[in-house]
C-alpha cells in the first residue's frame, strides 16, 4: 500500500475546479495586482456572501504574509497583539509578528480560544497599572477559526469577545486559515455574516481550502485600513499576477465549492473519529472540525510514521504523544479505510492507551 498523508491539508495541489478555471484562462491576459475582471468577480462573490457590498476584499499570497500585513496595518509602534498562548501567530509563525515590530501578548487559552472575560480582566490590569506606558499597548485581539486545536469560537463566545473589544477600543481580528472546515462543521454556529459583523477584519482561507496559494482578507469597514495596497507590497504580499488568486477565489465562491470543500473533509474527519473511538484510542482538545488529535503510544510512532505522514503535536506524558491527522478536499473516503487497517493494528489491547 501506498503511504498515506494526513499530516495537513495542504498536501495537494487544488480541487479540480480551481484548477480548470486556471487552466480556462491561462492564455488570457490581465492586468495585475488585483485588477483584473477575476478579482473584482470574486470580491463581488465574497461580498455577497458576507452580506457587505461595501467591503475591502484584498487577495493576498498567504498566510503569514496574511497576519503580518493585517497585524502591522492595525497596530502603531508601540502596540501588540492579544492572543491565546496556542494561537497560530504564538506559536507557528516563526516569530513573523515580532519580526515586525509588533510584541504578540498571549493569555492562557481555554481550549485552544481565547476568553472573553481573561480579555476583559487583562485589558482593565493593564489599564489600571500606574507603569503601563512601560509595557507594550494591547491594541488589538486576535483570534482563528477554528483555532488550532480544531476548536471552535461559537456565536456567543464571538459576540463576548466583541463586547470587549468594543469596552476597550480594540479591533477584533479573526485567522480563517481553515474557515471552510469551521462553516460546514455541524456544530459551528458562526456564518460568514456574523464575522463581517463582529470582526473587524478577518479573512478566508484558500491555501488550505482547495487553493494552490492565496487568502482573501475582507474589511467590512474599509476606511479602516487606509493604505493596505502598499503595505500589502511592503510585506511580500502583493501578487504581481493577482489575477490567479481573483481566479481561484472565483472559482471557490461559485456553485457553493467552498462549502462543498468544507464538508467533503468534515465528513472525512467524522468518519475517522468514528474509526478511532471503535478501535479505543483517546481522542483529545474535543476538535470537531478537520483536525483530529489522538493521543498514541512513543514506541509505535516510527513505525507508524512508515505507513503515515502525521504531525507530532505534543507530548501527552513520557509515554505518548498526541497526533494530529488532519482531513481536507482531497482526502479519499479509500484512504480512511486504509487508515482504519493500520490503525487496528496498532490498536490498544482492552482500552484506551
Amino acid at each position: 500500500m501506498d503511504k498515506l498523508y494526513f499530516a495537513c491539508d495542504y498536501q495537494e495541489g487544488a480541487h479540480p475546479q480551481v484548477l480548470q478555471r486556471l487552466t480556462t484562462y491561462n492564455l488570457q491576459s490581465s492586468p495585475g495586482y488585483g485588477t483584473d475582471e477575476h478579482c473584482e468577480a470574486a470580491r463581488q462573490k465574497i461580498r455577497e456572501a458576507c452580506g457587505k457590498p461595501d467591503a475591502a476584499v484584498h487577495f493576498l499570497v498567504g498566510g503569514t504574509q496574511t497576519n503580518a500585513t493585517v497585524i502591522d496595518a492595525l497596530l502603531r509602534p508601540w502596540q501588540g497583539v492579544v492572543a491565546a498562548d496556542t494561537g497560530h501567530i504564538a506559536v507557528h509563525e516563526a516569530g513573523a509578528i515580532e519580526a515586525g515590530g509588533h510584541k504578540v501578548l498571549t493569555l492562557p487559552h481555554r481550549g485552544g480560544k481565547l476568553a472573553a472575560e481573561d480579555l476583559q480582566q487583562y485589558l482593565a490590569a493593564y489599564w489600571q497599572d500606574a507603569s503601563h506606558e512601560h509595557m507594550v499597548m494591547p491594541a488589538m485581539v486576535y483570534i482563528s477559526q477554528p483555532t488550532e486545536f480544531g476548536t471552535l469560537y461559537s456565536l456567543a463566545e464571538l459576540e463576548a469577545l466583541r463586547e470587549v473589544c468594543e469596552q476597550y477600543h480594540l479591533p477584533l481580528y479573526a485567522d480563517g486559515a481553515r474557515l471552510a472546515y469551521a462553516l460546514a462543521c455541524p456544530q459551528n454556529d458562526v456564518s460568514l455574516r456574523d464575522l463581517a459583523r463582529l470582526c473587524d477584519v478577518f479573512y478566508i482561507g484558500g491555501t488550505k481550502c482547495g487553493a494552490l496559494f492565496g487568502e482573501a482578507v475582507v474589511v467590512p469597514e474599509p476606511e479602516l485600513l487606509p493604505g493596505f495596497f502598499t503595505l500589502m507590497k511592503q510585506h511580500g504580499a502583493l501578487l504581481a499576477k493577482g489575477f490567479l488568486l481573483g481566479l481561484q477565489f472565483d472559482a471557490l465562491f461559485s456553485g457553493g465549492l467552498y462549502g462543498e470543500i468544507g464538508r467533503h473533509a468534515q465528513a472525512c474527519a467524522d468518519r475517522l473519529r468514528g474509526v478511532l473511538d471503535e478501535l479505543g484510542y483517546r481522542q483529545c482538545y474535543d476538535s470537531p472540525t478537520n483536525q483530529v488529535f489522538v493521543v498514541l503510544p512513543n514506541e509505535i510512532l516510527d513505525s507508524l510514521g512508515q505507513e503515515v505522514d502525521f504531525t507530532s503535536w505534543e507530548p501527552a506524558d513520557a509515554a505518548h504523544t498526541v497526533v494530529r491527522f488532519a482531513t481536507s478536499w482531497a482526502t479519499t473516503p479509500e484512504a480512511i479505510e486504509g487508515l482504519h487497517a493500520i490503525l487496528r493494528r496498532y490498536a490498544p489491547a482492552g482500552g484506551r492507551p
